[in-house]
């Protein structure tokens, strides 16, 4: 049985009543996260929904958000116009973890890009961990290009 098989979760979008399951499930994705605000977490979260390009999945078992990605889908003007998908925030609540729950949002994100007329989805990740890594790739991930990033300096 895949794990989209499997009757013990469902897959859903975030609803605004998710918030608070998040903000817990995205503490263990960042532990060292200053917390926010409550407001600011709601204006923050209520942008999101409004994305129209943005989608927060979750795997929901005993109705409770265990994991999480979000998708965000961006337009382009190459390839034909395809737009992109990419993939952040990957977290699943540690009691949950290695039963597949974040594989099946993963697949079920590349489904929801592809009906966009995606023509890739990409992601990063800041782990050096094998077995993260090795996740990603049993999901469908291709090692083959080089990241880059730069964060803002801390002293503006």
């Amino acid at each position: 049985m895949t794990e989209m098989d499997r009757a013990d979760f469902e897959i859903r979008e975030a609803q605004p009543g998710d918030l608070s399951a998040l903000l817990q499930l995205y503490q263990q994705l960042q532990p060292n996260d200053a917390e926010m605000g409550d407001d600011l977490a709601r204006d923050r979260f209520n942008e999101i929904l409004a994305h129209p390009y943005m989608t927060v999945l979750l795997a929901i078992a005993d109705h409770l958000p265990i994991a999480t990605i979000t998708l965000i889908i961006i337009p382009n003007l190459t390839r034909g116009g395809a737009p992109y998908g990419l993939i952040e925030s990957v977290v699943t609540d540690a009691a949950h973890r290695q039963r597949g729950y974040a594989g099946a949002l993963i697949r079920h994100g590349f489904s929801h890009a592809w009906e966009m007329d995606c023509y890739k989805v990409m992601l990063l990740s800041g782990s050096k961990n094998p077995a993260t890594l090795d996740f990603y790739r049993n999901c469908g991930f291709v090692q083959d290009k080089t990241g880059f990033q730069i964060r803002r300096p801390s002293t503006l």
